[in-house]
């Protein structure tokens, strides 16, 4: 359902389940929002597993704490907060650092969008692989700073001793683990060699290891990098509430990294964590950090089934997915994604846009719940019964 001004008064009153839905819908469902009216037609009835969100949305929890933000009188959102404060110490608490380790951004766009800014010149690029979720590519771009791309090996990993080599002398290092949209991921023994091999040979160059799909990663060899990023100022986390706490239309990212790092984005951007922040998205977030850690492992826990089904029903169909360790998949349709979307499109469900180099072959399709992905792979095997050339 598309918000918009007139909608608002149509449907604020709709309660946990619209509230649910706009702060589970985040950046890139935009894309699809250029034709209001018909998507609002359409969404009831729309599978949407485009834009790698969490269906479930945010939880009850994180729902009555928005209520409890407008306060007795409405007054809350009509004032300046000072709410970031109590977030960032929520998220100090949560991850064990002291609350200058912390800067707080308009969902992660924002902080990697500073870093972007911070860390890289014109004599400084972004290395990042190809392809990789695009944000630090494109602010450094438009900044007029060289972006260097680094193809991923033939599983869809980084290939670590190319990524190294061609990040000598970088400004930036963008790291996306597990990765968007190849949705694989590096163990931690092999991304802490990694690093270590990259400070060595390049100790000007700084590390943006991206953690957004952190929480669903089930491989053991796993750890967060927030440790490292105190420690050494070349190293930074981003983590955002947009994907398993199911805020992703309510934007709430953060960063975790050395104080002396933290205070240069600070001072660069001194609107994160303050002016760029609304009310109610600072107290959902610090309702979604003190839940109990179960909210987490049961997520992942429904994910991961979810991701099974989905892997498999491919996979039975000789259509190979990535080892995916995130809720999306990349996987080889073996035809051109754009017919494909389009007819999956006419029948009520929207996958991922093109990601190239590989528009041509491998859609990215996020993982819905049990029931849509059963009722997804329908539409899918109609589509793909189809000859490439006529699946629009």
């Amino acid at each position: 359902m598309a918000l918009s001004r007139r909608h608002f008064v149509r449907t604020a009153g709709m309660g946990a389940l619209t509230t649910s839905f706009i702060a589970a819908r985040g950046r890139e469902n935009l894309v699809w929002s250029a034709f209001e009216p018909a998507l609002e037609a359409a969404d009831a009835a729309t599978i949407i597993i485009s834009s790698n969100e969490n269906p479930m949305g945010p939880g009850q929890k994180v729902l009555d704490a928005i209520t409890a933000a407008f306060g007795p009188d409405g007054g809350r959102p009509g004032r300046y907060s000072g709410t970031a404060r109590d977030l960032i110490d929520a998220l100090a608490k949560k991850h064990g650092v002291k609350t200058e380790n912390i800067v707080l951004g308009c969902g992660s766009t924002q902080i990697l969008r500073s870093v972007t800014h911070v860390f890289t010149a014109k004599d400084k690029p972004l290395v990042a692989t190809i392809p990789t979720y695009e944000e630090c590519a494109d602010y450094a771009t438009l900044m007029g700073n060289k972006v260097v791309g680094v193809p991923l090996d033939s599983e869809f990993r980084p290939d670590l001793d190319r990524f190294a080599a061609a990040s000598r002398g970088a400004g930036l290092v963008f790291y996306c683990n597990p990765s968007n949209p190849s949705s694989t991921f590096v163990p931690a023994s092999a991304t802490r060699d990694f690093v270590a091999k990259l400070n060595s040979q390049s100790p000007a160059t700084t590390i943006l290891v991206d953690e957004a799909y952190f929480e669903y990663v089930t491989n053991p060899d796993h750890e967060t990098f927030i440790p490292l990023a105190v420690q050494n100022p070349r190293v930074i986390v981003a983590r955002t509430f947009s994907k398993c706490y199911g805020m992703a239309g309510m934007r709430v990212g953060y960063a975790v990294g050395h104080a002396d790092t933290i205070k240069r984005l600070s001072e660069w951007d001194a609107g994160v964590g303050t002016s760029t922040m609304n009310v109610l998205a600072l107290h959902a977030g610090i309702a979604a950090i003190q839940q109990d850690d179960s909210f987490v492992k049961n997520e992942r826990a429904r994910n991961t089934a979810v991701r099974d089904f989905s892997l498999k029903w491919f996979a039975g169909r000789n259509m190979k997915p990535a080892d995916s360790q995130a809720n999306f998949m990349f996987v080889n349709i073996g035809r051109p994604v754009k017919a494909f979307r389009e007819a999956c499109a006419a029948k009520g469900v929207r996958v991922a846009r093109d990601f190239p180099p590989f528009e041509k072959t491998h859609c990215r399709i996020a993982f819905g719940t049990m029931d849509e992905m059963q009722r997804a792979v329908k539409v899918f095997e109609e589509v793909l019964a189809k000859p490439a050339t006529a699946a629009a």
